[in-house]
């Protein structure tokens, strides 16, 4: 009984360890690019590849499709404030949102609703600032019981602290961000994308 427990365990820990990661393999591959998206029609042609998969891994093509419009809206903020930005936010909520029908107690999902909604407050796009830094900080928050030492979390934060004018916070949160991409490894079990986030790529 104890062999199986260990057995059924050790089963266990894997299928969480590969919860992000494609079987098919060209998925996977386009899972790598999205550190090295350069333009808007890089980020267009991921979310196409994600949004389009016939997969049967359908919560991970949608939080991947959800991730390439992120990091998208993220890019235009960047190189061309005005232009239209809340509808890859909302279209990357929904997808967001779908991931977590499926996988509710998944960090990586409540993490990217973190991002997202942070975004919303970034782009200016949303009614309610204050209600919507709830909404960051209960995902954030759920995100933080299963994630440790992950990039895409202290990249949420130093945000949040750069947002509140604490610019020494700001900065350490970025550095930590930083260090944890460079040494992450897919075999860590957690995604790695998101590096140009802070330019480290």
């Amino acid at each position: 009984m104890t062999k199986l427990l260990l057995f059924l365990s050790f089963l266990m820990a894997g299928s969480l360890m590969n919860a992000q990661f494609f079987s098919d393999q060209t998925l996977q591959q386009t899972v790598l690019q999205l550190n090295t998206a350069k333009t808007e029609n890089d980020y267009d042609m991921l979310f196409s590849k994600f949004s389009e998969a016939k997969t049967s891994e359908k919560w991970q093509a949608n939080y991947y499709a959800a991730a390439a419009l992120y990091l998208k809206t993220n890019f235009l903020l960047k190189n061309s404030p005005n232009s239209p930005l809340g509808d890859p936010n909302e279209s990357a909520r929904k997808l967001a949102m779908q991931a977590l029908a499926s996988e509710k107690n998944n960090g990586e999902v409540n993490l990217l609703l973190a991002l997202i909604h942070f975004q919303k407050i970034r782009i200016k796009t949303t009614a309610d600032p204050k209600k919507e830094l709830k909404t960051v900080t209960s995902f954030m928050n759920k995100a933080e019981t299963t994630l440790k030492n992950n990039p895409r979390l202290s990249f949420l934060k130093a945000e949040m602290a750069e947002k509140q004018g604490n610019k020494v916070e700001a900065i350490k949160l970025y550095q930590k961000a930083a260090q944890e991409f460079e040494t992450s490894t897919p075999s860590s079990g957690s995604p790695s994308w998101g590096k140009q986030l802070i330019g480290t790529n």
